[in-house]
């Protein structure tokens, strides 16, 4: 569950419905290391914004970051691309 709280733009906080996602994530074999790089896309993708663009809300919930897992899981580029 640390790794929630590394992205920029997040708020720090863990609530039960995190753990209970992050738990979910876990029993259905989800490496680890896709969680690790959902996350660094999703933050990326945040911080490479116009910079007149308008402020974005903290990620308040692991949920934010499923839609990128699940692409990080069905995408075919090398581990390379996330570092």
């Amino acid at each position: 569950m640390a790794l929630i709280l590394r992205p920029p733009g997040t708020t720090g906080a863990i609530c039960r419905p995190d753990r209970l996602l992050a738990a979910q994530v876990y029993a259905r074999g989800v490496p680890r290391r896709a969680v690790e790089n959902a996350l660094v896309l999703a933050a990326s993708r945040r911080l490479m914004r116009p910079a007149d663009a308008a402020p974005l809300a903290a990620v308040r919930s692991l949920a934010y970051f499923l839609p990128v897992i699940e692409e990080v899981l069905e995408s075919r580029v090398s581990q390379d691309y996330f570092e």
